[in-house]
């Protein structure tokens, strides 16, 4: 097997587990969280800010990849973590979220999706094979299938026949993959109807693929479905292979989904939001913008150890968001990548320690 994934323990009164991945490029404990790395970057920080925020595992985008600065390029230096200087996993998204935000620009045939770059207006063509051979020249630890993310709202015979499509592609992935070092992974789809839910996969567990990842939820549908869809899709995959929820950020979201069984996740919410000037904390959320911040001389959070809490005061931050200068987003960056990191940690020792129940987040 290109990874080997095992549940070191459970916790009693949910669904969580604790878990430890193996890859190509090293060992990930889980449940864990994915800083954004679209294009080689998780912006405003370097890899040393990265492992010093406690980091272990990056994601990085075919789609962005491929056009900038080009997958072949990238192969002929050494791949994208010599490209980037990151010796630690990547997990590369098949690029299918982005050509299918795009729109009317964007046209979906049973070959694979007609785009138009935003970049320079270029036509391309990415098929199931493509995106595979993309992941492939960036050496990614982790490859995902390239699917159909469905709309939502959507009929159940929509639903039904994105779901479809998805399957059938799932298949030409894996077949394109099969010399592959690292792992990849099928993607569930079925929008919010358990019937497609349950046979999308089976279908994937039928071809045989090293994890699982649920897709098309956090798209617009209410908080309450998008937990009973989980806790229905999580049920339907293997104990023994890793559950990735694609897109669910949010930290009440994550311990929430923890206990439903998933093991892995990504967001750009921790990096989007620190340019945005909004941190999380121990306490709730800070917008650090506002006034009652300007002449406070607290850290962000006393109980963090990220360099910005250790260095820094709420004053000197908010002086310099309001400046516009680019160290703001930086230290902003390190604190809430660091605050995500932290919690998936607090949410490991407590599955170690069977206390999970008691843990609890803020409301952002």
């Amino acid at each position: 097997m290109p990874l080997t994934f095992n549940v070191v323990a459970h916790d009693p009164l949910s669904q969580a587990r604790l878990g430890r991945l193996e890859t190509p490029h090293g060992m990930i404990d889980t449940p864990v969280f994915m800083p954004v790395g679209t294009q080689a970057t998780v912006k405003a920080l370097r890899s040393s800010d990265l492992l010093a925020c406690g980091a272990s595992i990056i994601l990085g985008n075919t789609y962005h990849l491929y056009l900038r600065p080009g997958h072949e390029l990238i192969r002929s230096l050494g791949g994208l973590h010599e490209f980037m200087g990151w010796r630690l996993p990547i997990l590369t998204d098949s690029g299918g979220f982005q050509v299918f935000s795009l729109g009317s620009l964007a046209r979906v045939s049973e070959d694979g999706v007609t785009f138009q770059s935003h970049v320079d207006g270029s036509r391309h063509l990415l098929t199931p094979e493509r995106a595979i051979d993309i992941q492939l020249a960036l050496g990614s630890d982790i490859m995902m299938a390239f699917d159909e993310c469905t709309p939502y709202p959507v009929t159940y015979d929509g639903a039904r026949l994105s779901m479809e499509l998805t399957g059938r592609w799932a298949q030409r992935c894996h077949a394109a993959g099969h010399k592959r070092a690292g792992g990849l992974f099928g993607i569930v789809q079925g929008s919010v109807y358990k019937a497609l839910r349950d046979a999308s996969a089976k279908e994937l567990q039928d071809i045989g693929f090293d994890g699982y990842a649920i897709g098309g939820l956090s798209v617009g549908e209410a908080r309450s479905v998008m937990y009973d869809m989980v806790a229905h899709t999580a049920q339907q995959l293997p104990e023994r292979q890793p559950r990735y929820l694609m897109g669910v950020g949010k930290p009440q979201d994550i311990l929430h989904a923890v206990r439903l069984g998933i093991d892995m996740f990504d967001c750009v919410l921790p990096t989007r939001n620190a340019r945005n000037g909004f941190l999380f904390t121990s306490t709730g959320k800070v917008v650090i913008k506002n006034a009652r911040h300007r002449a406070d001389g607290r850290p962000l959070d006393p109980g963090c150890d990220c360099f910005t809490c250790q260095h820094h005061s709420r004053a000197y931050l908010r002086h310099l968001f309001m400046a516009g200068e680019i160290l703001a987003l930086h230290l902003n960056t390190v604190h809430n990548v660091t605050y995500y990191q932290r919690l998936m940690s607090r949410i490991r020792e407590a599955i170690r320690l069977g206390s999970l129940d008691e843990l609890t987040v803020p409301e952002f």
